[in-house]
Formats: C-alpha cells, structure tokens, sequence
C-alpha cells in the first residue's frame, strides 16, 4: 500500500483536549502520537494510502505479518505449503475477531471475493490476479463466486493459481489479503469501517476512541491470539497536523514520542542536540502525466520537454534537503534486489542528463506543432508545508526553463485522491511505497489494467513485459522483463522521478521497539514498549 504516498496532508492541529498529553508513559505502558492527516478508510478492501494502512496494520492482522527484522512470520496462519499451482494455510484455532468469535478460513474467502467485486471498485483488485480467475471476476465476466479460493473447513485455506508465484507469500501479509467477517460486514452495509464500532478487529489494538479529523485512540485487543507479546495498552494519536515544525514542537515538548523531520526542524533538532535517525523508506517520488485524450501531456514531445529540463539533483539537495534522500533517475529504487546483486546494478537506469535547456526547448518546440499554443497547465498536490514548498519550486523552475504556466492545485487528501482518481490533473505530485518484497510491486504500477496507474497510461508492449514479470519463476527472465519496463518508462517519459525518499525522525528515549520498514505497517508499534 501499501502503497501510495499522502502527499494530501491535513494542515490544521487539533488537540483532544485542553490537557498536554504526554509522550510516554510507563506504568500505563501508553504513548501518545500525531497523524497527519485523518484516515481516508480503514476499510482493508478499499485502503490505498499509506497512512490508512499504517493504522490498519495495527488494527489487523493476516495470514502473515512482518517481524521486527522485517522477515515474514505467522500471522493468523500458523502454517502454510507452497507449490508451483497453489498454497494452502493452516490457520491457528486460536485466532479471534475482537467481538471473541474464531477467525476462520471462510472469512478470507469472503474479503478476497468482496475485494475482487466490480461493486467494491478497490484500487488494489489487481493483486488477486495470480489467483484463478481474479482477473475475470475484476472485469466482471466471471462471479466472485468462482475466484481459486476456498475453505476445505474452518481453519484450512486453500489458494490455486491462476500461473505460477512465488511471491505468493509476500501477497499474503498485505493490507488487501486481510479478514473480513462475512456477517458483520453484511450487516454494516455502507457503514462497514465508518466508525469505531463499525469495524471488527484482528489485530494487536483495536479503536477505543476516533473522533474524525481530531484524534484517534487505540487499545490493546484482549482477543488478540499473540497479546502476551503486545507490551503497549494504549496508543493515542491526540494531534493532527501536517505541519513538520508543529510535530517537531510537540515532540520537544514531550506531547508526542516521535517526529519525522524536514530541513527547517532538523536543523532544530541538531541545535537541539536530539539523535537524529534515519530509514530510507522504499519511496520513490515522481509526477506522473495525465495521458487521457485532451490532455497536452498526452503529447510525447512535450512529456519529453518536461524531462528534459528537470533538475533532481537541485530539487533533493535545495528543495527537499533531507539527509538520504537520493536523486532519483528509475521508477525501481536502487535498493531493490535483482539477481545477484540489485536490480539497478544489474540494469542501469538510462542515463538522464537533465537538465537539458536546450534539449527541452527543442521537444516543446515540437508539441507546439503537434498541438498549437500550450495553455495553463494542473499540478496537483498536497496541502502540507512541504508539499507547498515543493508545488512552488516546481511552478518556478518548468516557467523559467520551458516558459510554461503551472497552476498549483493544493488539495487536502480525500479531495486529491478523488481528483487522481477522476483524471483531474495534468501532472501530479505522487510517489510510490512498495507493497510486498518483490518487484512487481513497482513494475505493474504503470499496467493498463492497475487502477493505481493514475495517468492511465496504456501501452500493450509494456503490459507484455508485466506478465512476464508475474508470471515467470526465473529470476534472470523477470529482471530482464522489469529493465525492459525500465526502459519503455523513460523512452516514453511516463513519469519523471523525482527522489528516493529517506525518512529522518528523533524518537522519545524510553520508547523501545519501533520497527520502521519499507514493507507493511511503518513505523510500527506493534512490538514497542516504554522504559523507565
């Protein structure tokens, strides 16, 4: 999810109440938190931003999950066989839903079916797809009925695919995979996951309080199978704010235990003498073109100018200024495995020599044939500080380097994700967390069928290339596909990437355990505790 970035960001602090909360507290075993935004859903099915599923990887739990190492465990599955036609999971009769009723294999049956449903429209359909019949029941040609997916008995799940994958296991730790009961669902209806009490949990905490736009707060769940692991009780999220200094003022206050940091409040930070921690996420940021009919980013030329011309170097060391954060020139961050070493070593990413001024003029030359006099153009973004700051950057530099107008479209998240969702852009401000560790889960970001390609993008010979990502189990045939992906996604200037995104934080003293991690829940509490 997991991932898009929430570049959407709320700009406003609420407090619960008119009492500072603390950060820690240790004979409660409670911390307190900001979010950043209000949550778009917790509804697992239809989630696809990154901080809805953060919470839900602390509400929910699946097959499997990630450990503190990062490696995949047992989740609600205690076991598991995998072949080259299917899998089958054994679940843990142990297992409880948060109302004391047994987790069983028909209640994933049931999510994957409903998720799968044209009716539930989730933008995350597509990762069914290696089951039998998925894409079909996406489409709408075949019943939700007939996915590969059945329960032999209660706590036996038995998957057959649809082609071979053995990334299979990766897939089941992912927000999308997750337990949904089948009569409680029925019964919510349209307020399924609206509301606390509308939602039954799996996980290590379940929803105490959610007041919308305000605060959150989660307590341990006392059905939870594995909650003698669970050292936390409480976990409050009093504040909402996407303003980096205000969460830094709060930390340094002792409101909240832990702060993300941008370039202003990390030069605090130091002044502060606070030890600063560093994690590159796994994101990849980017603008993606809008390639509807109508849309002058259709147009290859002029797509090609705006490569052209873009200084990522100036944009991560001047605008960003975060320490880790990379200069991006792929869609495939250079971490990622590849064969024998990574996949960015094994297949370098075409050289981008931008920026290119007169290269540029040239390409935009060429669109003004193509399609007459280029009018004011749509950046969509976030409303955050940050994302101002960057939305204004970029404004400047494209006016100054091609003579383009770029109106800036400061949105707060469910408005962008409805306007990303609606093709209301000409380019947007995006970015890309892996959802599972594989590389499909950037190399069909861009496929016809993806809801997640934003710009909807088509190209039938990049599309040949994703199946053979998913569908071959040679390692050496799939890295070959995914740099051919590489390649199309430069020479037809689909995105221009921006930079691999290095998260920099300060971390409360006492509170011990924090996971952070590129794949599922980041940061994670799960297995957090506060000393003394």
């Amino acid at each position: 999810m997991t991932k898009i970035l929430c570049f959407t960001l709320l700009v406003f602090v609420v407090m619960i109440s008119q009492v500072q909360a603390s950060a820690v507290d240790h004979e409660r075993q409670a911390i307190t938190l900001s979010l950043t935004g209000e949550p778009t859903t917790l509804d697992s099915m239809r989630s696809s931003d990154v901080l809805s599923s953060s919470l839900i990887g602390h509400l929910q739990e699946g097959l499997l999950r990630y450990d503190q190492r990062g490696d995949l465990r047992p989740g609600i599955a205690e076991r598991w066989q995998l072949n080259e036609t299917g899998a089958t999971f054994f679940l843990r009769d142990n297992a409880r839903w948060s109302d004391g009723s047994v987790i069983t294999a028909h209640d994933f049956v049931y999510a994957w079916q409903t998720a799968l449903s044209p009716a539930t429209a989730s933008e995350y359909a597509f990762v069914f797809y290696p089951i039998r019949n998925a894409e079909a029941i996406s489409r709408g040609q075949k019943p939700p009925a007939s996915l590969g997916v059945r329960a032999v008995d209660d706590f036996t799940l038995q998957v057959e695919f649809a082609s071979v994958c053995p990334y299979f296991l990766e897939l089941a730790a992912f927000t999308t995979f997750l337990p949904v009961k089948r009569a409680f669902h029925l019964n919510k209806g349209d307020r399924y996951a609206a509301d606390r009490d509308d939602l039954l949990y799996s996980g290590a905490f379940i929803l105490e309080t959610w007041v919308h736009g305000a605060n959150l707060k989660l307590i341990k769940n006392p059905h939870y199978w594995d909650r003698a692991s669970i050292h936390l009780n409480e976990i409050n999220y009093a504040y909402v704010t996407s303003d980096t200094s205000a969460r830094y003022n709060l930390f340094r206050n002792e409101q909240i235990a832990i702060a993300t940091l941008n370039a202003e409040s990390l030069k605090q930070a130091l002044a502060d003498k606070y030890r600063i921690r560093k994690h590159l996420s796994g994101q990849v940021q980017f603008l993606v073109h809008n390639f509807r009919p109508g849309r002058v980013t259709a147009n290859l030329n002029f797509r090609r100018a705006i490569q052209a011309v873009y200084d990522r170097d100036d944009f991560v060391n001047r605008v960003t200024a975060v320490p880790g954060n990379l200069p991006a020139t792929s869609l495939f961050p250079v971490w990622l495995a590849g064969v024998n070493g990574t996949f960015r070593e094994e297949f370098p990413a075409p050289a981008l020599e931008a920026p290119d001024l007169k290269a540029g003029k040239a390409f935009l030359a060429s669109a003004r044939q193509d399609l007459g006099d280029i009018p004011p153009l749509v950046l969509l973004l976030g409303n955050s500080p940050t994302a101002v700051k960057m939305g204004e950057y970029l404004q400047g530099h494209f006016k100054q380097a091609l003579g383009i107008t770029i109106r800036l479209d400061h949105q707060v998240p469910k408005q962008y994700y409805d306007k990303l969702g609606k093709g209301s852009f000409d380019i947007a401000l995006w970015g890309w967390l892996p959802d599972y560790n594989d590389i499909l889960t950037y190399a069909d970001l861009m496929a016809s069928w993806n809801l997640n390609n934003r710009g909807q993008y088509q190209n039938p010979t990049f599309d040949k290339w994703v199946r053979q990502v998913q569908n071959s189990t040679d390692p050496v045939t799939r890295m070959r596909a995914a740099g051919e992906l590489q390649r199309i996604l430069y020479e037809d200037a689909v995105i221009v990437p921006q930079q691999e995104v290095a998260v920099v934080y300060v971390l409360h003293p006492r509170l011990r355990g924090v996971v952070r991690r590129r794949f599922g829940a980041d940061p994670d509490f799960t297995y957090a505790r506060v000393v003394r």
